[in-house]
């Protein structure tokens, strides 16, 4: 009798162990292993997009693009976890209501996931110039690497990445001497978004690749289009706009999407061959 009960045991740890395992996300098996408990935080895939996110992790938000996105944000009555490089700019942002700016470098993977722990959805705007310190990193890709890999490990499956048009399928849009000058942050954020696309299936990612970005208010006429061979430019602003639609829009997701504004658009034949994709 003990050996029947001794082996009854056995068999049925063995089946809550297969059944723990059988139950992980599939980019489980595809990130490097930052927490196991926090793996075990993932659920079942949003599936539709909210409305209103309750609590956002913004990478990126000090100015530009990422900044605008911000405001947007805690005008839409989202709360804002804004992770920034400098404190006079943490300082600054946590000065707004509903937000809590969080003085870090995205570099460091434990920072990202430590503060985006809670948040529901993640939007980066990541990118720049190396510095002497940095030497090969690039933040376009180290940053915006950790940043996904975080979101997966916590189960934050609404994600908006923000790269430039020139990444992926996009090179040939922009002239060969644009591309030699840009060509290192393009590769890197190429990689960040083959690393979202290929491995991160489990999430509900979008990809906004703006055209030549210009710092005047918004026209309200930028436009997003799935069309890969389009350049122009693009009011930041304007962006910010266009991510926070995207953000609640179902039909953005896991989608490319190329960013410019048809108003800016010198050539009329050019405007009317664009496909602007519909968001609604």
């Amino acid at each position: 009798m003990k050996s029947i009960t001794s082996t009854l045991f056995l068999l049925s740890s063995l089946t809550r162990v297969v059944y723990s395992f059988s139950t992980l996300p599939a980019f489980a098996t595809t990130t490097t292993q930052k927490s196991s408990s926090s793996i075990l935080q993932m659920s079942t895939i949003d599936a539709a997009a909210k409305q209103k996110y309750n609590k956002v992790f913004l990478a990126g938000g000090s100015k530009g693009v990422g900044r605008h996105i911000l405001t947007n944000l805690v005008e839409a009555g989202s709360e804002v976890v804004a992770l920034v490089r400098s404190a006079d700019v943490a300082e600054e942002l946590n000065q707004i209501e509903g937000v809590t700016a969080i003085q870090g470098d995205a570099f460091d993977y434990k920072t990202v996931e430590d503060n985006m722990d809670g948040c529901d959805a993640v939007v980066t705007t990541l990118g720049g110039a190396a510095s002497e310190e940095e030497g090969a990193k690039r933040i376009d890709y180290e940053g915006n690497s950790n940043v996904i890999e975080a979101a997966g490990i916590l189960g934050v499956t609404r994600v908006v990445l923000v790269t430039s048009i020139g990444c992926g399928d996009s090179q040939e849009a922009i002239p060969p001497s644009a591309y030699d000058v840009l060509k290192d942050s393009l590769a890197a954020k190429t990689r960040a978004e083959n690393v979202l696309i290929k491995y991160y299936t489990n999430s509900n990612w979008t990809i906004i690749r703006p055209g030549g970005l210009k710092s005047e208010p918004a026209t309200g006429t930028a436009i997003l289009t799935e069309d890969s061979s389009v350049v122009g430019s693009v009011h930041r602003e304007d962006v910010a706009g266009l991510v926070m639609k995207a953000l609640t829009s179902e039909k953005a997701m896991r989608k490319v999407l190329s960013a410019i504004d048809l108003d800016l658009v010198g050539e009329p034949e050019k405007k009317a061959e664009v496909d602007v994709f519909a968001l609604e």
